[in-house]
């Protein structure tokens, strides 16, 4: 999988550059989100589903990051939502 995403990355992005930091002090005032988002998924998937198995984990990340995502959108979900479900039918 990771693969298929740097893969992907590499279509989407011109330039990239992979930094690698060692100082865990300013690695939390760098990249402060990252690890809240991360702490946040492992408690979701920990609390909720207690266990999950390597053929679901791709689904329960995918819903934390369809949630995280969409975590500002307030009132106007539902009007998303039914714009979503026509332009997209799933049913295709």
């Amino acid at each position: 999988m990771v693969g298929a995403v740097t893969h992907g990355l590499k279509n989407i992005c011109s330039k990239h550059e992979e930094v690698v930091m060692k100082d865990k002090e300013k690695v939390s005032k760098t990249f402060p989100w990252v690890h809240i988002a991360i702490s946040n998924a492992k408690k979701k998937i920990l609390g909720l589903h207690h266990q999950v198995k390597d053929g679901y984990m791709q689904n329960c990340l995918n819903e934390f990051c369809h949630k995280f995502n969409r975590r500002y959108f307030g009132e106007k979900l539902f009007d998303r939502l039914v714009v979503a479900s026509q332009k997209n039918p799933w049913y295709a």
